[in-house]
C-alpha cells in the first residue's frame, strides 16, 4: 500500500513542508488512516475547507485531544481560519464542554498563535453587556427554537428557573452574540462539539431542529458528520447520524420533526 496521489496533495494542503515521524514509525497505520481520512472521506465533502477544518476544530476540542488540536489549528491557519475565528470556536466550547476542558485549549492556541506572530489579546467580539446580555441571549434562543424556549420557562421547576436564566443570559447572551463568527456557523459548531462529546443525544436532537432553523440542512449535517468521522470514531458518528435522521423526518406537512432540549 503507498499513499495516494490525492491523499498526499490534500494532506500537503494542510499541512505543507511537514515531515511526519510516524510514516518513518508506523508506515501501514498511516498509509491506511491517511487514504481514508485525506482522500476517501473527502470525495464526500460537502463543506468548504475553511468551514470543514472549524467543524473539527471543535470536534477536537470536545475529544479532549490538545496534541492533535495543535496540528489542526496549525492547518486550519494555513487554510484561512483567521486567529479570531479560531478563538471564537473556543471560546464556543466553553458552555458546551465546559471550562475545566477548554482550559489548556486556550493555552495551546495561544502558543500556536504567538509562534506565527500573532499579538494577544485578539480584538474583542463581545456584542453584549450586563444590561442588554439577557434580552439578546433570548432573541438569538429564539431565533434557533422558536416558541419551546417560552414553554421551557414556564414549565422549569422554581428551583431550577436559574439555569433556564443562565442558558439565555450567558450561553446565548454571552457566546452566541458574540461577532467573529455567523450565528450559522455558531450552531453547526455546537452540533459538531456535542457530537464529539458523546452521551448529548437529547441536546443533539435539539440542535438539529437549530441547525435547520438557522439554514444548515440535512446535507450540511451529514457532510459535518462525514469530517468529523476520522477524529471522532464510528460511535459516536452513527449515534449522531441516528439523531439527524430522526430530526429530518418530514411530517405531514412537510416540515422537520423533532426538537428536544435547547440547550
Amino acid at each position: 500500500m503507498a499513499i495516494t496521489e490525492a491523499a498526499q496533495r490534500h494532506h500537503d494542503e494542510l499541512f505543507p513542508n511537514h515531515a511526519s515521524t510516524l510514516k518513518i514509525t508506523d508506515p501501514e497505520l498511516i498509509e491506511i488512516f491517511d487514504n481514508w481520512a485525506f482522500d476517501e472521506v473527502l470525495e464526500h465533502a460537502v463543506l468548504d475547507i475553511r468551514t470543514r477544518l472549524m467543524m473539527q476544530l471543535g470536534a477536537i476540542i470536545a475529544s479532549q485531544a490538545v496534541a492533535e488540536y495543535r496540528v489542526m489549528l496549525g492547518a486550519a491557519l494555513n487554510v484561512g481560519v483567521t486567529p479570531v475565528e479560531a478563538k471564537e470556536i473556543l471560546y464556543q466550547a466553553v458552555p458546551y464542554v465546559g471550562m475545566a476542558k477548554v482550559f489548556d485549549f486556550l493555552h495551546a492556541t495561544n502558543e500556536v498563535l504567538q509562534a506565527r506572530g500573532v499579538a494577544l489579546p485578539l480584538p474583542g467580539q463581545s456584542t453584549t453587556d450586563p444590561q442588554t446580555r439577557t434580552g439578546k441571549g433570548l432573541e438569538v434562543q429564539k431565533r434557533i427554537f422558536g416558541e419551546m424556549i417560552d414553554r421551557l420557562y414556564a414549565q422549569s421547576p422554581k428551583d431550577q428557573l436559574h439555569i433556564q436564566e443562565y442558558l439565555s443570559a450567558n450561553c446565548f447572551g454571552d457566546y452566541y452574540t458574540r461577532a467573529g463568527l455567523e450565528l450559522q456557523t455558531r450552531e453547526l459548531l455546537t452540533f459538531a462539539m456535542l457530537a464529539a462529546l458523546g452521551g448529548c443525544e437529547a441536546q443533539l436532537a435539539g440542535h438539529v431542529a437549530g441547525n435547520l432553523a438557522v439554514g444548515n440542512d440535512r446535507r450540511a449535517l451529514v457532510g459535518t458528520l462525514t469530517q468529523l468521522l476520522p477524529f471522532i470514531g464510528y460511535l459516536r458518528t452513527l449515534n449522531a447520524l441516528r439523531v439527524v435522521n430522526e430530526g429530518t423526518k418530514s411530517g405531514a406537512d412537510g416540515t422537520p420533526s423533532g426538537m428536544a432540549q435547547s440547550s
